[in-house]
């Protein structure tokens, strides 16, 4: 079952931000867009170049009043000492949830089964705390920043038009479509 256009499940977890140790919820999400990131495990190495990308663009996701938590199955103190030694991850200047139980790692039913680790998912959530996007992608596998800034655009400007859809390649400033009957096989 898709967890498309459900609602976030209760959660609340330890975290680092901004050097650091802070408790996340469920309700922190509420009220603004969120980004959840899950990646397999901190000290690895696809990883670090997509958190390293999602850094490198963190200030414009902030300017679109978007929120970027990465989680993993590590804990808050792992996220840490990576943040402290490695240069690409020293960058972050977002929420790192630690998540050594799983818990929000199996709401967002991302977690391999056997493994005690996340799948590389990429969730984007509305204000009103549902998703509305869902991107996994096999272990080997790199996420693209752009391409997710791209897409959370998309689903800001359809939940700002209702009536309106994007359609593929579509870029901010582009046309839309409204579905129609006068539009059904002339595409």
């Amino acid at each position: 079952m898709s967890l498309v256009g459900t609602r976030i499940k209760p959660f609340t977890a330890q975290a680092y931000r901004d050097g650091n140790f802070v408790t996340v919820s469920d309700s922190d999400v509420i009220g603004k867009w969120a980004v959840f990131f899950f990646y397999p495990a901190d000290f690895t190495f696809v990883c670090p170049t997509e958190l390293e990308d999602l850094a490198d663009n963190s200030q414009t996701f902030r300017e679109m009043d978007v929120e970027i938590y990465s989680v993993s199955t590590d804990t808050h103190f792992s996220h840490a000492a990576w943040h402290d030694t490695s240069p690409a991850i020293g960058k972050i200047d977002f929420t790192m949830i630690g998540d050594p139980a799983g818990v929000i790692t199996n709401n967002f039913d991302v977690m391999r089964e056997g493994q005690g680790l996340a799948d590389r998912g990429t969730f984007v959530v509305d204000p009103d705390g549902v998703i509305q996007l869902i991107e996994i992608t096999s272990e080997g596998v790199g996420r693209n920043a752009m391409e997710l800034l791209r897409k959370v655009k998309a689903a800001q400007y359809i939940a700002a038009h209702p009536g309106e859809v994007c359609p593929a390649k579509w870029e901010e400033g582009d046309t839309t479509l409204a579905p129609s009957l006068d539009l059904v096989g002339k595409i």
